[in-house]
């Protein structure tokens, strides 16, 4: 029975749990709203008026904020931001004008005649504004006794040479003066007026090539050829990149030369003087090297015309001529052997100068006819006996090289200056 009443219960209860199903056609009753009865008061809704429901309205901007009708639209923004940027980057131009243009032009005049590096307006001295000037535009020229081809050749003149014009002549040869002295004729076309190549001090760099030579490109990598130039050929520049240098050639154009071999300094330095195993290893480099009368350029070289580079370049100046280096430096007298009687080579140093006697010479005959470079103990940088080439020649006591000795010339150091 207890049962039975339990089940009888609970079934009562699923049928009251149970919705009714839905009649297809059978109106739907309305669903209730339920409403709080209790409301909860929020304190910060404590000051909104229940009744009026302004949530969420929007605001006047120029009531509430104080805007005027211009600042409170978006259209407004949008152009005062394109104003602004006018308006900065005229300041930015404005500002690269006045200190790459106004600056440069003002700053000097009003710190004119102070002590202030930057401001002190460099001294120019043109050293040939004088108008019988020309500048030489060929690698080497030589320069003539005569204004003949056939004539002797007195000696040679570099690339970028300043000379001094003398006259007209003939045969498209013109009389000119070296600036050490020596008189002589050269082709008239070998020289031009423009002197901007040589002026020191319109230029940054004085360049003076080392090598026995150097090529003049066009460019500063991949460049054609313009010039080959012969050591002591002096340049000047004004830009130095990584391994070349950009010079300043007669006619007023340009050219690159590689910075290897090449002595920098500045505009009006020379050159210091070194020891004599730097003179020594720059004659070496014409070992070889074609005969050519007073020749001085691996092309065409002479002994004297040989020291005459040497020396230039390793800081001692001597004359063109193998008469006027007989002169330079100073004369060594070597002593005779106390037995033989025979000069004791060893007291010949390397770079020491010999000026010899003619071979077939006469008994008391002190003219000078050769000369020769003492390059090792014991070796010889002179002429050959076929007059061909410049060679090396080694000699010992008792050689007729030594019975031909007239003077012997030191013109650098042993030691490094």
């Amino acid at each position: 029975m207890k049962r039975q009443d339990k089940q009888e219960k609970s079934s009562i209860f699923k049928g009251a749990g149970r919705k009714k199903k839905q009649v297809i056609g059978e109106e739907v009753a309305p669903k209730d709203i339920r409403h709080v009865e209790h409301p909860i008061k929020l304190p910060f809704l404590a000051d909104m008026d229940e009744g009026k429901e302004q949530y969420g309205a929007a605001e006047d901007m120029q009531d509430k904020w104080g805007l005027s009708e211009k600042q409170a639209t978006l259209n407004v923004v949008r152009k005062r931001r394109i104003i602004s940027l006018a308006i900065a980057f005229a300041a930015f131009i404005l500002l690269l004008v006045g200190v790459f243009y106004i600056l440069p032009r003002v700053l000097p005049g009003l710190f004119k005649g102070s002590n202030i590096e930057l401001f002190i307006e460099p001294v120019i001295n043109l050293e040939y504004d004088d108008p019988s000037y020309r500048v030489v535009i060929d690698s080497t020229v030589s320069l003539m006794s005569e204004p003949e081809p056939a004539s002797t050749r007195i000696a040679e003149v570099l690339y970028n040479e300043a000379v001094i014009y003398l006259d007209d002549s003939t045969n498209g040869y013109c009389k000119i003066r070296t600036l050490d002295g020596l008189e002589g004729f050269v082709t008239a076309s070998s020289l031009i007026s423009d002197m901007e190549s040589v002026e020191p001090d319109v230029h940054q760099f004085k360049l003076i090539v080392s090598d026995p030579s150097k090529n003049i490109m066009t460019h500063a990598s991949n460049g054609t050829l313009i010039k080959k130039v012969m050591m002591n050929t002096v340049l000047y520049g004004d830009i130095k990149r990584e391994g070349v240098y950009q010079v300043t050639l007669p006619g007023g154009t340009t050219g690159w030369i590689g910075s290897s071999g090449v002595i920098e300094l500045s505009p009006r330095a020379e050159t210091e003087e070194v020891s004599s195993r730097y003179f020594v290893s720059s004659v070496l480099t014409f070992v070889n090297a074609k005969y050519i009368q007073n020749g001085m350029s691996v092309d065409g070289a002479s002994v004297n015309g040989a020291v005459y580079v040497c020396a230039e370049i390793n800081g001692i100046s001597i004359p063109r001529t193998m008469e006027g280096q007989a002169q330079a430096g100073t004369e060594i007298i070597p002593e005779p052997d106390a037995v033989t009687g025979q000069i004791m080579i060893d007291q010949i140093q390397p770079g020491d100068i010999l000026f010899l006697s003619s071979p077939n010479k006469a008994p008391g005959d002190t003219e000078i006819y050769e000369m020769a470079v003492c390059t090792d103990y014991g070796t010889l940088f002179m002429l050959s006996p076929a007059r061909t080439t410049v060679r090396l020649r080694n000699f010992q006591s008792g050689d007729d090289i030594c019975e031909r000795i007239i003077t012997i010339r030191r013109l650098f150091s042993s030691k490094v200056m």
